[in-house]
């Protein structure tokens, strides 16, 4: 096993000489990562193909092409971001002048799920450098094939001193929480985001958490159906469902629940074909005990579509479930599947209070033609981020912050949210030696009566 302590030691020092502050430096670092993740572009297509049996497409869209935007956003907004930023200053501090400096934490470790096994490891990483720290990067055990390519992408490109990566499995995971690091980044699941969060308290560390939860998506009786069928079945069957921000399951309007399960059933057979299961690109379920646990919830409700599943290719079809209440098994916990369950609401003040019984989702869709519906229900519910009239898409945008909250997950990241989120704001006053207010001091005559006078 590798000697953390000294890997971290090592990692110190380097953050100590400075170089990474250095916005040059910064730049530089982030048009490497660009350049070596075009130059592994094949060798990534094919890891995750053997890890995940993603196509080509589905890689390029949610692994790689997401990941060159996020990038070139960063470097042109970069040189802004990093400016100290002059902020008001009371009249109480009158000659002063305030300001606020953006500090590197400095030695961060990033742990990365398996969903997403390359995207989601470097996605913070781009912040992490931008902010000028040094990572270290532990992916996942469950993708073997992305995680060693991943390690030889960053080791062939960075120095061990400012990036590297460290596979293996839980206990390296465990190893590391160990370590006094000064910023911890974090995505998977609820269960060890709370062994991450207990870790880092030990030492005091801030952390940012990327979790989940059972993300609604409400079909409202006056939305486009077709629209929003197709853009439900994408959101929730891209990744086979493993997808954090996927609709984990729908409330449909009863006026409207059969005429929208018609148009959903017709786009998913038009994106994945009448046999799911034949279909070559058809991602599969990452490893048995997840494939089993999905299995348990096939005999929940009634099925309307799907249900068949492989074990030896780990797959199962997208399937619809209905007849689902709050009591089934596959409403307890995130389903992180190619399953969907149904549920039909009149009024949505029904929706809104079964919603907030629970945790708060990642992520909330509504879809409806009416904003002032959608304002409300905005206004309601508490959720991390979401879309009106489409699923997943607001995470592709650098402009919104992504994260969730309360259950959900700490913190948030993407573009500027990202620097922000791997950045500690220094709060500086610069006072003037020019003149010097006397009311602080305790000697000045009358000091009460005039203090309560300039401070009213």
């Amino acid at each position: 096993m590798l000697a953390y302590p000294s890997l971290l030691t090592k990692q110190k020092h380097f953050f100590e000489t400075n170089q990474t502050k250095d916005l040059r430096f910064r730049i530089d670092a982030l048009h490497t990562l660009k350049a070596s993740i075009k130059e592994y572009e094949d060798k990534i297509l094919t890891a995750i193909k053997k890890d995940l049996n993603k196509s080509e497409l589905e890689t390029y869209m949610t692994e790689i092409g997401i990941l060159y935007s996020e990038i070139d956003h960063t470097i042109k907004e970069l040189p802004k971001w990093i400016k100290r930023k002059k902020v008001k200053t009371p009249i109480t501090h009158t000659g002063s002048k305030s300001y606020i400096y953006q500090q590197p934490y400095g030695v961060t470790l990033i742990i990365a799920p398996w969903n997403y096994p390359f995207q989601l490891a470097l996605a913070p990483l781009i912040g992490a450098i931008a902010a000028g720290n040094c990572a270290v990067i532990k992916p996942s055990e469950y993708t073997p094939e992305t995680s060693s390519v991943l390690k030889e992408l960053i080791s062939e490109n960075f120095s061990e001193a400012f990036v590297t990566v460290i596979e293996g499995a839980a206990e390296t995971s465990q190893a590391l929480l160990k370590e006094n690091f000064d910023y911890i980044f974090f995505t998977g699941s609820v269960p060890v985001g709370r062994v991450v969060m207990e870790a880092a308290s030990k030492n005091l560390t801030p952390v940012t958490l990327e979790l989940g939860g059972k993300s609604p998506a409400i079909i409202h009786n006056d939305a486009n159906l077709k629209v929003a069928a197709k853009r439900v079945a994408w959101g929730k069957f891209t990744n086979a469902g493993q997808t954090c921000v996927a609709p984990d399951y729908l409330y449909v309007h009863q006026d409207i629940k059969q005429s929208f399960i018609t148009e959903l059933k017709h786009a998913i057979a038009t994106m994945y074909g009448e046999h799911p299961l034949e279909n070559q690109n058809f991602v599969r379920i990452v490893h048995e005990k997840h494939f089993d646990r999905l299995q348990g919830f096939l005999t929940n409700g009634n099925t309307i579509l799907g249900g068949k599943s492989d074990r030896e290719k780990l797959k199962i079809e997208p399937t619809l479930l209905t007849d689902i209440t709050w009591d089934d098994a596959v409403m307890q916990d995130e389903i992180f599947g190619p399953v969907l369950p149904i549920m039909e609401y009149q009024d949505l003040d029904n929706v809104i209070q079964g919603i907030q019984h629970h945790p708060d989702p990642l992520a909330f869709y509504f879809f409806s033609e009416s904003d002032a519906l959608a304002d409300n229900m905005i206004d309601k519910i508490s959720f991390g981020g979401g879309c009106i009239n489409d699923t997943i898409y607001h995470l592709a945008s650098p402009y919104l912050p992504f994260g969730g909250v309360g259950n959900s997950g700490i913190g948030a990241y993407h573009g500027k949210d990202s620097f922000l989120t791997f950045s500690h704001q220094k709060s500086v006053l610069k006072q003037t030696t020019t003149f010097d207010i006397p009311l602080r001091y305790p000697n000045v005559k009358n000091g009460l009566k005039l203090l309560k006078r300039f401070m009213k």
